[in-house]
């Protein structure tokens, strides 16, 4: 009998397109270990704010979800697991992956996140990396109902990456991320 694969969705906190979270999240869609299928999320900020009014799923007048969110809620539902890549805005999660995160939570109790493992990683400029950032992400996400991979933390800080590229140490690092978060899912065999 094979073993599955589990599949990995990857959401960037940053839009900028050549960010160095967005080149994490394509190294774990590039070197994901065997088994394991990484892929990465675009259209975040095509996103409307969280908007209970706007969101079919609370119960609301509105008619017809927006697209882009029944996209994410689909693509994020349908996964194993999810990898999370933040930069740090002002010491905390950036807008547009909050947002991201605000849709996923519903309908409360069943959005979903539910009971997926999530892990969070990410680049930032301070002398941290992030780490401010990566909590705050991580605790919208277990309030969100989603179950934190506490095992998956790992940051740089970006201002090491001098000539832009990710180093050996750091692909690896993000490779042995995804391993810890695709080890959280329950085996399929």
């Amino acid at each position: 009998m094979s073993e599955s694969i589990v599949h990995v969705v990857a959401l960037v906190g940053s839009l900028r397109k050549d960010s160095i979270n967005r080149r994490l999240a394509l190294a774990a869609v590039d070197n994901a270990p065997e088994g394991v299928s990484v892929t990465l999320v675009d259209g975040l900020e095509r996103l409307p704010f969280y908007n209970e009014d706007l969101d079919s799923a609370t119960g609301s007048e509105a008619d017809d979800i927006d697209p882009a969110v029944a996209r994410l809620r689909a693509q994020v539902g349908a996964a194993d697991a999810v990898l999370l890549a933040t930069p740090e805005y002002n010491g905390s999660t950036p807008a547009v992956l909050k947002n991201a995160i605000d849709w996923l939570s519903r309908p409360y109790g069943n959005g979903a996140l539910k009971d997926k493992p999530v892990g969070v990683i990410g680049a930032a400029l301070g002398r941290y990396a992030g780490t401010w950032s990566r909590a705050d992400t991580r605790k919208s996400v277990g309030i969100a109902g989603g179950r934190v991979v506490e095992e998956v933390d790992f940051g740089i800080q970006a201002s090491g990456l001098d000539d832009g590229a990710l180093h050996a140490d750091v692909v690896d690092g993000v490779g042995a991320a995804v391993r810890a978060l695709a080890d959280q899912v329950p085996s399929r065999l």
